[in-house]
């Protein structure tokens, strides 16, 4: 809840003090869940959120990766565009026992998912930025990674997707191989 104001500037008795007064307003930074998918038995080639809502300033997406290979990469396709050439990817990674950096002309984000073991899932957080501007492309930033008892790998990412247009769909399929069970991925809206 915001300090509107000191106790001091509201009685004769305040010293100071601090008193919080009951908004209605929603603070902003706020996270709201506005769709989650958690794969069942089986698995899934990809994962499709269509329909998203156009009322929030930005969309975080949390990430709990199982996938049929270690250290999978992701592609991430918004509103169904699998052009790899609309999209740019900067990527410092690291193994614990090297560092590496790149750029790429894809959309690979995540880079590096969780194993098809339980005991090596990955975890990742994504936040899209203006997601609902028509003025500008579309940026994206990325944390993440996977721990495979000694090994793994750990990912700091941004991209940018080369269209102007409002964001409503986002898919993720991981490359050349299939979520497994209990991989869940989160979207949430923020003010």
């Amino acid at each position: 809840m915001p300090i509107i104001s000191s106790k001091g500037g509201l009685s004769s008795g305040g010293y100071g003090q601090f008193a919080y007064a009951a908004t209605s307003a929603t603070p902003t930074n706020s996270y709201f869940p506005i769709a989650s998918y958690t794969v069942p038995s089986g698995g899934v080639s990809s994962i499709t959120f269509a329909g998203l809502s156009q009322t929030y300033s930005h969309l975080q997406v949390r990430m709990l990766t199982l996938s049929g290979t270690a250290a999978a990469a992701c592609y991430t396709y918004i509103n169904g565009d699998t052009t790899q050439t609309n999209y740019r990817e900067h990527v410092l990674y690291g193994s614990g026992a090297s560092a590496s950096a790149g750029s790429y002309q894809n959309s690979y984000m995540p880079q590096f998912m969780g194993g098809a073991a339980t005991t090596s899932p990955g975890s990742y957080i994504m936040d899209i930025l203006d997601y609902t501007n028509t003025n500008k492309y579309k940026t994206f930033r990325g944390l993440g990674g996977y721990d495979s008892n000694g090994s793994g790998y750990i990912a700091l990412e941004s991209m940018l997707w080369m269209n102007t247009a409002a964001i409503t769909s986002l898919q993720f399929s991981p490359n050349g191989t299939t979520w497994s069970q209990y991989t869940n991925i989160s979207i949430y809206g923020v003010n």
